[in-house]
Parts: structure tokens; C-alpha cells; sequence
């Protein structure tokens, strides 16, 4: 998740460590927070993979500065990371929004359709957080007030969301 976000930032723009940091954790932190230990381990295999480049800078007021940049094998993996998502970009809700956060980068309208169509099969599937051996259990399977709260949510949530989804579609596929 964090290497895709990495890659998306990068291709919009070129951006220090600091920068590229506090743009990944305002997407993902409320999930899992970024930590130093994390992020530059990533850029310095994502560079020695040769799918960024590092450049020292004059800094705005202070010491030079490392920008970062993806390297047209960069620009290539983005795409076709966002062209082809692993079935969990397409089932964890977090790696989802990371995935559509980019989905613009897909210049091709039959592409991005391809993935909204396999978010919408997965949020058309019979699905629950409880089930009762074969059968999933809705809200008013419940008396207490804290699972019913959790479908309740998860529900409209999931309505809206698959609204938004078929009007996109609709959208996308009138462009092809």
C-alpha cells in the first residue's frame, strides 16, 4: 500500500522525503502511521530497483535538499499497478482508496472501468462480519446497540459507495 502511494505521489509531482511522508500519512495515516523506519527503507529499494531517482537540490533556506522523482520505470509500475491491482487493492477498504486516490493516472476510461467493475463484483458479493453457518447475519439478527451500529454503517456505507461506483461506470464506459 505505502510503495503505491510512494509511486502515486511521486508521479504527480517531484517531493522531498518530509513531503512525500506527510502526503502519504494524510492519505493512509489514520490507518497506519508512517514511520521513518518505514518510509526510507522503502525509497532506497524503490531507488535501487530504479523506480526513482534521488537528486540533491538547492534547499529554499536551508541545506540542500534530496527531491525525489519517479523514473520512467516508476512512471511504468504505477500504471500497471493501477491497471492490474492484487485482489486485496480491490477487497481491503484502506488499499482501495489508496488504489483510487491514483486511478486517475489510467488515461484510458476502459481501463479505470475494468477496476471499478471488480470493486463492484466484490461489494455485490454476499457478505458479513457475522454468520451463522451458512447465513450471514444482518443488523437486526442483533439486540446489542454496538453490532447493530457496525452494520449499520458498514451498510450505508456500502450504498453509497456502490451509487457512486454504477454512475461511474456509467460515466467511464459513454467515454470508450
Amino acid at each position: 500500500m505505502m510503495q503505491l502511494a510512494v509511486l502515486g505521489f511521486l508521479y504527480d509531482a517531484q517531493l522531498h522525503g518530509y513531503d512525500l511522508r506527510r502526503r502519504i500519512a494524510a492519505l493512509t495515516g489514520h490507518v497506519r502511521p508512517i514511520a521513518d523506519g518505514t518510509l526510507y527503507p522503502l525509497l532506497k529499494r524503490m531507488e535501487t530497483a530504479g523506480l526513482l531517482r534521488r537528486e540533491l537540490q538547492p534547499g529554499q533556506v536551508a541545506a540542500p535538499r534530496h527531491m525525489l522523482s519517479l523514473t520512467p520505470a516508476g512512471e511504468q509500475e504505477l500504471l500497471n499497478r493501477l491497471r492490474d491491482p492484487d485482489e486485496l487493492f480491490i477487497t481491503d477498504e484502506n488499499r482501495w482508496f489508496t488504489l483510487l486516490a491514483f486511478l486517475r493516472h489510467l488515461d484510458d476510461p476502459a481501463q479505470q472501468a475494468a477496476v471499478l467493475r471488480r470493486r463492484l463484483h466484490f461489494l455485490t458479493q454476499p457478505a458479513s462480519f457475522f454468520w451463522d453457518g451458512d447465513r450471514p447475519l444482518r443488523a437486526a439478527d442483533f439486540d446489542d446497540p454496538f453490532r447493530k451500529g457496525l452494520f449499520t454503517i458498514a451498510t450505508a456505507t456500502t450504498r453509497t459507495e456502490l451509487t457512486w461506483l454504477r454512475e461511474t461506470l456509467a460515466a467511464l464506459e459513454s467515454q470508450a
